[in-house]
C-alpha cells in the first residue's frame, strides 16, 4: 500500500490556544456532517453546517467527515483505536463511527456473508475489526504455506516416481541390448541416431542391409542443431518456473482469495514451517510459529486451557490422571512448571482428568474419580480445595467465587467456593449426562446427550427454556449475545441470547466429519477442533469463512485460545501451541 501523508498544518499562523480551540470546533462540524450525508447522501452539505473551523483549516480536518474516515478505514484497526486518538481530539473520533467500522468489516468479509450472526446492539465493532485483521493475517499466510509444503511434498513424491520408472525402463533397455547381442530383435547401432528429432536417417537396402543416409558433416549439424535446442528448451523451462513461482507468491498476498488447503487425507502433523530452505523464496517467514510441549504425559491429553492472561501458562489434563502447568514464555518451546498435587500423591486426581476452567487466580480439575479439585495458581498450583461430585465431571465453567459442574448423573452443581460447604444447588435440567456448559452472571447455558440445550435463571433459581436438537452437543462458546456450540455430527450451532431468551439462529457444515470436541468464539474469531483429526480458524459469519485448516495423526480432544494464542490437545499424548511470531 502507498505511504498516505496527513496533513494537519494550517494556513496561518495562530498561537496554541487557537490552534486547540480550532480543533475541539471540528468536532459538532463532523458529526453534524455525517448527520446531513445520512439524511440526503447525494445532496450537499448545507452552508450553516459548516462551522468556521472549516474555512480556516487546510489538510485533513478541512474534508467532509465522510472521507475522513474513508481514509481512515485504509489503515490497520489497531492504528485506529490506538494512534489515532494521541493525534487529536478530531481524528480521534474516527474510532467511535459505527458505521465506518461496518464498512471496514464489510470489506474483510464480504458481501456474501452476513456479520455479526447474532443481535446488532451493543456489538463491539472495534474489537471484531481488530481480531479479524490479525487473524486474516497469521491464519490465511499459515494456510498458503501449508499448501505450499503439501504441494512441494507432492512434487517430490512425483520426481521419486518419474526417476524409479526411468529406471525400470533402464533395466529393460539393458535386457533389451542383451537379447539383441545374442541374435534377438533388430541392430541396435544403425537406428540410434537422429531418434529424438523424429527423422528417418537409415533405409533398408536392396540387399536387406541397414544403410545410413546422412554422411557426416549432416551428423554434425544435426548434433548441433540437438544441442542449441536443449538449451532454449532448458532456458523455456526456467523462465516457465519463474513465472510460476511468481503466480503463487502473488497469491499470498491476495485480499479476497478464499484458501483451499490441500487434499486432508495427503497432509500429516503440521509443525512449524521452515521457509528457510528454499533460498529462492523472497517471502517473508510466517506470521505464526508452532512448538510442541515435551512429552510431559503418558496418555491421551483431554483438555487444554490457558491461563495467566496473554497466553503465558497451559495448563493440560490428561488420562494418565495428572494436571500440569507449562511456561510459555521461558525458553523456545515451553517448560514444565509443576504436575499438581498434594503431598504425598502419586497423581493429581484417582482417574481420567477430562475438563478445566478458571478465573482468576483459581483453576479447576474436574475427573473421573467424581471430583472437583482447586488449585491456587498464584501459589504455584498449591492445593486449594476437594469437591466430591458423585458422579464423572464432563464440564466446568467458572464465574466469579461461583463454580458450575456439568455431571454424568444429567445434573448441574452450583458451587460456591469460598463456603466450607460449596454446594449450594444441584439441578436436574436434561434426561442424560451434561455434555457442555456456558456461563454468565446471569444465565447458566447447557447442553446434554439428550439432544437438549437448556437455559437456567441463576437469579430467579428456575429453568427458562428447553430446546431439542437433532443432534447432541459436545462444545460450547458464550460471547456477548451469540453462543455457539458444536456437535456429535461435526456441525456447528448458533444461537442469540438476550433477556433469557435463546433462540436458535443457524447450522453450518464447515467441513468437520466427526464430533465437534472443541469451540471458541469471540467477536472477530472462530476456532473449532474435532475428532476428524482437524483445527480449523474462522471469521465467524454467517456462514463462517474457513481461513486455515491443520491436520494431525490423531483425533483432536480439546483447544483454548487467549490473546491470538492456540493450544491444541490431541489424542496422540501431544499438545501444540500456535502463536504470533516474536
Amino acid at each position: 500500500m502507498s505511504e498516505v501523508r496527513v496533513d494537519l498544518s494550517e494556513p496561518h499562523a495562530g498561537t496554541r490556544e487557537d490552534q486547540s480551540r480550532s480543533s475541539e470546533n471540528a468536532i459538532p462540524q463532523s458529526s453534524a456532517s455525517n448527520e446531513a450525508s445520512r439524511t440526503d447522501p447525494q445532496g450537499p452539505v448545507p452552508a450553516g453546517d459548516v462551522s468556521p473551523s472549516t474555512t480556516a483549516t487546510s489538510g485533513l480536518l478541512s474534508l467532509p467527515w465522510e472521507m475522513v474516515t474513508h481514509i481512515a478505514s485504509h489503515l490497520p484497526a489497531e492504528c485506529v483505536i490506538t494512534v489515532l486518538p494521541k493525534v487529536c481530539h478530531a481524528l480521534g473520533n474516527v474510532g467511535k463511527d459505527s458505521t465506518a467500522w461496518q464498512l471496514r468489516a464489510r470489506r474483510l468479509i464480504g458481501s456474501r456473508a452476513s456479520f455479526p450472526v447474532g443481535p446488532r446492539e451493543d456489538f463491539d465493532w472495534p474489537t471484531a475489526c481488530l481480531e479479524m485483521e490479525q487473524l486474516i493475517t497469521c491464519w490465511r499466510n499459515q494456510a498458503h504455506l501449508i499448501a505450499s509444503k503439501v504441494k512441494q511434498d507432492e512434487e517430490e513424491r512425483e520426481q521419486l516416481r518419474v526417476q524409479q520408472r526411468a529406471g525400470q525402463d533402464g533395466e529393460r533397455g539393458v535386457e533389451e541390448q542383451v537379447n539383441e547381442v545374442n541374435g534377438v530383435g533388430v541392430a541396435a547401432p544403425e537406428v540410434a541416431y537422429g531418434v529424438d528429432e523424429g527423422m528417418e536417417v537409415a533405409m533398408e537396402g536392396a540387399d536387406g542391409e541397414i544403410q545410413p543416409i546422412v554422411n557426416g558433416n549432416q551428423l554434425v549439424r544435426l548434433r548441433e542443431e540437438m544441442e542449441e535446442r536443449l538449451e532454449d528448451d532448458a532456458a523455456a523451462l526456467l523462465e516457465e518456473d519463474r513465472m510460476v513461482f511468481n503466480a503463487n507468491e502473488g497469491q499470498i498476498g491476495a485480499p479476497n482469495h478464499e484458501e483451499v488447503v490441500a487434499d486432508p487425507r495427503r497432509l500429516g502433523n503440521v509443525n512449524q514451517i521452515d521457509v528457510t530452505q528454499h533460498p529462492r523464496s523472497p517471502s517473508p517467514p510466517p506470521s505464526l510459529e508452532c512448538i510442541t510441549l515435551p512429552s510431559g504425559h503418558i496418555a491421551q491429553v483431554n483438555s487444554v486451557l490457558l491461563v495467566g492472561g496473554e497466553g503465558a501458562v497451559c495448563a493440560t489434563g490428561s488420562r494418565d490422571w495428572n494436571v500440569k502447568l507449562w511456561d510459555l514464555q521461558t525458553g523456545s518451546g515451553g517448560t514444565l512448571l509443576h504436575t499438581l498435587g498434594g503431598q504425598g500423591d502419586f497423581s493429581t486426581h484417582r482417574g481420567w482428568v477430562w475438563c478445566l476452567a478458571s478465573q482468576g487466580p483459581l483453576l479447576a480439575s474436574g475427573g473421573f474419580d467424581s471430583t472437583v479439585r482447586l488449585w491456587d495458581l498464584q501459589a504455584s498450583g498449591a492445593k486449594r480445595g476437594l469437591i466430591r461430585t458423585g458422579a464423572a465431571v464432563l464440564c466446568l465453567s467458572c464465574q466469579t467465587d461461583v463454580l458450575l459442574a456439568g455431571i454424568f448423573d444429567k445434573r448441574v452443581n452450583i458451587y460456591d467456593i469460598r463456603a466450607a460447604e460449596p454446594l449450594v444447588k444441584s439441578v436436574r435440567l436434561h434426561g442424560n449426562a451434561v455434555m457442555c456448559l456456558a456461563a454468565d452472571d446471569k444465565y447458566i447455558i447447557s447442553g446434554s446427550k439428550d439432544c437438549t440445550l437448556a437455559v437456567y435463571d441463576r437469579r430467579a433459581g428456575k429453568g427458562l427454556k428447553n430446546i431439542r436438537l437433532n443432534s447432541y452437543l459436545l462444545s460450547m462458546s458464550y460471547n456477548g449475545s451469540e453462543v455457539w456450540a458444536g456437535d456429535n455430527r461435526g456441525m456447528l450451532h448458533s444461537f442469540s441470547m438476550q433477556a433469557g431468551a435463546l433462540k436458535p439462529l443457524s447450522q453450518f457444515d464447515v467441513g468437520h466429519t466427526a464430533l465437534v470436541t472443541g469451540i471458541h468464539r469471540s467477536p472477530g474469531s472462530l476456532y473449532t477442533c474435532s475428532s476428524d483429526r482437524t483445527v480449523k480458524v474462522h471469521i465467524p459469519s454467517a456462514p463462517p469463512r474457513t481461513l486455515c485448516t491443520l491436520q494431525h495423526h490423531a483425533g483432536i480432544n480439546g483447544l483454548s485460545v487467549d490473546a491470538g494464542v492456540l493450544a491444541v490437545a490431541s489424542g496422540d499424548v501431544c499438545v501444540e501451541i500456535w502463536r504470533p511470531r516474536k
